[in-house]
């Protein structure tokens, strides 16, 4: 079961794969959580009036079985082969009806009607706080879950959900559906993500409907994304159900996550057996479920270590964000993830200049999710789960009396329980900043060409570089990739370093406020010179060649920017263009190349010119763009 949890990479294996009716399906998340009392069976969901479904408050409940609304001639726009393969779906799969019915909800597969026999779509049930204050109720309302499915290859399990899909009992005042131009920015990023090595959710396909209008800020085309992920659970689950007090349900769904999510209780960490020990490095695990370690308000039961590996897989997800400058843009408790996955694609971007209190959310006035405040912003999200988990954290080895299972906790050791889900949540917030630090510096340490990383590059060369990029408005991404295509014998000398300083500027020159071009470019030329020394010592005696050669693999990264998906919006929903989705996804999926052209039959390279924009300088008019909650 450890395979199930992957960043959804089958490491470049051949994967013959299947055709989509003969991909193996299941539907554990709704044989073993609790359905909708209103509507518990699919047979009553299936022939009850859409109007009936809702919206309204479901409680007691994970999901609801709901079905897809049928659309009418669905343009299939684009598939990500990465998904597919990753799937275990066979390649040419794309190009069948079956296929095509399927990632719009035209066709349920599993399910039969006349005996109600099968695997019925389901939509999930949670809360959430949003902007710091509680919202009560949200759940799914335009995506509709389908069916879970496991790669023979890999073993990893996925849960295939539709965005766009209608309405829900979830829905709230909403219309349930997805208009293209959120969707075309989803279906990108999340396969961008993943080729970044980014922990997310990914997409399978993305199809436009020509028959659907929705209605935004302007009447917009929809779509739908078809998506999936390892799991689609969020912090907001357990916060709907603590809001309602039902102990019974928030135990029954904790020990999902563990058995169902993680892989088992024994795959959780428990805490490290030294108080001098690296928090950053992984900590113990196989310990049996019913095994508390530690005494007293240090116990430390199975529930706390389920909590932990939520704390520590998010950690190292909010430090790739910083390490590559993603902002999700609007990162409620809904929108974090149990596995740690980038999730629910907004008003997300990727830095352009580098200025940390920069939020792409333009409804978001006091910049709580800027680029700055995303790792305590995490954090904040994980302490309310601690405080949904808090009861279950502090009972330690008490946890599974029958006493405290029924009733909960008694008044007399109410004091002690709460010291020790304290200390669980203090120790898992060492731990968070531990883990967050570690992988954000190896990180940082790869983009900029190292193999190795001293405890003075935090300040000298990590710190010194975005106080840098502050001051002269450079781009961060822009920054690295220039930076690749430095060679270390062409910063040697104070002279060159200054020359090559100006490949970093924009090409208006320098825009850093109260900057000159020859400030700048000593700024730069000094930043260069302990760079280059860092790289020499780094790399010892391997050749010029090799050194130059092995840190630009790593270094050069294409980003889907703001200003690319906003053109790639307008050319495909204004222009009808196609081909441009399918090149900008082609670099997507493989952002350390060089060059993604091809030559025609005349050996011409077609689509340079577009490569070259679309990986060279930001617009000016296109940076530090922002957009809406509204998608």
């Amino acid at each position: 079961m450890t395979a199930h949890l992957s960043n959804g990479s089958s490491n470049g294996v051949p994967n013959a794969g299947l055709a989509v009716k003969d991909i193996p399906r299941s539907n554990n998340f709704t044989s073993k959580l609790p359905s909708d009392a209103a509507f518990p069976t699919p047979l009553d969901s299936h022939y009850a009036p859409r109007e009936k479904l809702g919206p309204r408050l479901v409680k007691g409940a994970l999901f609801t079985y709901v079905r897809p609304e049928r659309q009418q001639e669905p343009e299939l726009l684009a598939v990500s082969s990465a998904a597919m393969e990753d799937i275990g779906i066979k390649a040419g799969e794309e190009k069948s009806e079956e296929f095509r019915e399927l990632v719009v909800g035209n066709r349920i597969l599993d399910w039969n009607e006349n005996t109600g026999d099968g695997i019925y779509p389901w939509a999930q049930c949670y809360g959430g706080w949003q902007f710091g204050s509680w919202a009560g109720q949200l759940g799914d309302g335009r995506a509709i879950s389908l069916f879970e499915t496991t790669n023979p290859s890999t073993q990893t399990r996925y849960e295939l959900q539709l965005k766009g899909a209608g309405r829900t009992p979830y829905s709230r005042f909403a219309d349930g559906k997805a208009v293209l131009r959120s969707s075309i920015r989803e279906f990108v990023v999340s396969e961008a993500l993943n080729a970044l090595h980014i922990p997310t959710t990914r997409a399978l396909s993305l199809s436009l409907l020509p028959h659907s209008r929705v209605q935004r800020e302007r009447s917009e085309p929809g779509a739908i994304v078809a998506r999936f992920a390892q799991s689609w659970l969020r912090i907001g689950t357990f916060d709907i159900i603590r809001s309602r007090n039902d102990r019974s349900l928030l135990r029954r769904l904790a020990n999902y996550v563990a058995e169902d999510v993680y892989g088992g209780w024994e795959t959780l960490p428990s805490t490290h057996p030294s108080p001098e020990s690296d928090l950053a490095l992984p900590p113990p695990t196989n310990i049996p479920a019913a095994t508390t370690t530690g005494s007293g308000t240090e116990a430390d039961n199975r529930f706390a270590r389920l909590y932990r590996a939520i704390v520590r897989r998010n950690a190292l997800t909010v430090a790739s964000w910083q390490a590559y400058g993603f902002m999700n843009g609007v990162l409620n408790t809904d929108n974090t993830s149990l596995l740690g996955l980038s999730i629910d694609f907004g008003p997300f971007a990727f830095l352009d200049d580098f200025d940390p209190s920069y939020t792409p959310n333009h409804d978001d006035h006091s910049l709580r999710y800027s680029y700055r405040n995303q790792p305590s912003i995490v954090w904040w999200n994980l302490l309310r789960l601690g405080e949904d988990l808090g009861e279950l954290l502090g009972a330690g080895e008490r946890v599974d009396d029958d006493e405290f299972v029924e009733k909960g906790v008694r008044e007399e050791v109410a004091p002690d329980l709460i010291k020790c889900a304290e200390h669980v949540i203090d120790k898992a917030g060492e731990e968070y900043r531990a883990v967050f630090l570690a992988e954000y510096k190896r990180l940082m340490s790869a983009r900029l060409g190292l193999r190795s990383q001293k405890e003075s590059d935090f300040e000298s060369l990590y710190s010194e570089l975005l106080d840098t990029m502050e001051a002269l408005a450079l781009d961060f991404n822009q920054f690295f990739r220039k930076l690749s295509s430095v060679r270390t014998c062409e910063v040697e000398t104070d002279e060159s370093r200054k020359d090559i300083a100006a490949r970093f500027f924009h090409h208006e020159g320098v825009t850093g406020i109260g900057s000159t071009e020859e400030n700048a470019r000593e700024r730069v030329a000094a930043w260069l010179e302990r760079w280059h020394a860092r790289v020499v010592e780094d790399w010892g005696d391997a050749s010029e060649e090799e050194t130059d050669a092995q840190r630009m693999r790593e270094m050069k990264a294409f980003i889907p920017k703001s200003w690319i998906l906003d053109e790639l919006i307008q050319r495909v929903e204004k222009g009808g263009e196609r081909e441009i989705l399918h090149r900008v996804l082609n670099m997507a999926l493989h952002p350390f190349q060089d060059s993604w052209s091809s030559s025609d039959a005349n050996g011409d390279v077609k689509w340079k010119d577009e490569e070259e924009r679309f990986c060279g300088d930001v617009p000016r008019l296109g940076r530090a763009m922002q957009c809406s909650c509204s998608s």
